[in-house]
């Protein structure tokens, strides 16, 4: 019989990723449309402090586990941890954020447990006592209604598309013992970007480049400084070595929800809007009226970029 609600969290360095308090608010939601309970787990080394932080947005229990070998993030170790445990607790739905380690996780997770998963959820309903998961197809085009007949279900939602909601709740703390099994991956370096950079999947403002800068982001990285956001690529413009590839939006890069994008010299091939058409709100800026971004774009301005950022920048620092 299934019991609750499992969300699965995420942290770095002892700070919970922003998708972590979307995801246990999600699962708060769900769980009271069925009258169920949320369980939340929180895996690292050191974590037993920050574990009662959940609470407040609706955990009822905080499974925590605590162990060295679960410092760094890897596949093998965090999956045997989590398969115990979701069989231990036999939840109807796993919901975990749709990072590049939730994604890991969640495809591993569902051939261990023989579960269904719906990848980059947008929206979760409930509708007549079933739970019905939305997500985009078709690179974006067209948004898909699903419902899984396994038990559980995994949903994996997309950064910065709940809402996060302060719902306190007990978030009992249950310490449990690591079962971390046979582990056929070690992490042999981490290479962290200095400074305090802002997660693309977790702006709420993102400007990006495309092959329209040359390659010189200066103008750009201004601007999002002055909107306190974070700055995006094309593919086009990684593939030219000019951005590393963890800054690059689109089908094969990053997708991005920001409530406002602004696309630099952009054209609009289909893979980049693919990664950014659910924003909320799209400012184009490109030298060609042709462009398709401007079929996407909520305001547009046909204009050389390293005049309008810049004025753009300008007037925003002003106030």
């Amino acid at each position: 019989m299934a019991k609750g609600v499992f969300v699965i969290t995420e942290q770095r360095e002892g700070v919970f990723r922003k998708v972590t308090y979307e995801a246990v608010s999600e699962g708060r939601r769900i769980a009271d449309a069925l009258n169920l309970e949320v369980t939340a787990t929180v895996l690292g080394a050191g974590v037993d402090d920050m574990a009662g932080e959940l609470g407040k947005y609706g955990a009822d229990k905080v499974l925590a586990a605590d162990d060295s070998v679960l410092a760094d993030y890897t596949t093998d170790a965090y999956t045997n941890v989590l398969t115990e445990l979701i069989q231990a607790e036999a939840p109807e739905v796993i919901i975990i954020g749709a990072s590049i380690q939730g994604k890991d996780l969640s495809a591993r997770l569902a051939a261990r447990l023989n579960a269904g998963v719906a990848m980059d959820c947008v929206a979760i309903k409930i509708e007549g006592g079933k739970i019905i998961f939305t997500r985009p197809i078709f690179g974006g085009k067209i948004l898909a209604d699903l419902e899984m007949e396994s038990s559980p279900r995994i949903a994996v939602i997309r950064p910065n598309v709940m809402d996060i909601v302060e719902s306190a709740k007990a978030g009992e703390i249950e310490k449990v013992t690591v079962a971390a099994g046979d582990i056929k991956t070690t992490v042999i370096e981490k290479k962290m970007e200095a400074g305090d950079k802002i997660e693309l999947t977790e702006a709420e403002v993102v400007v990006s480049g495309g092959r329209g800068t040359g390659g010189d982001f200066a103008a750009i990285e201004e601007l999002a400084a002055a909107l306190g956001g974070a700055v995006g690529a094309s593919r086009a413009v990684v593939d030219e070595g000019w951005r590393l590839h963890g800054d690059q939006v689109g089908q094969t890069g990053k997708i991005v929800t920001a409530n406002l994008y602004i696309a630099c010299g952009i054209s609009g091939a289909i893979q980049h809007m693919a990664g950014m058409s659910t924003s909320k709100y799209i400012v184009a800026i490109n030298k060609d009226s042709e462009a398709p971004i401007f079929s996407k774009a909520d305001f547009g301005i046909v204009g050389d970029l390293f005049e309008v950022v810049p004025a753009l920048t300008e007037e925003i620092k002003k106030h």
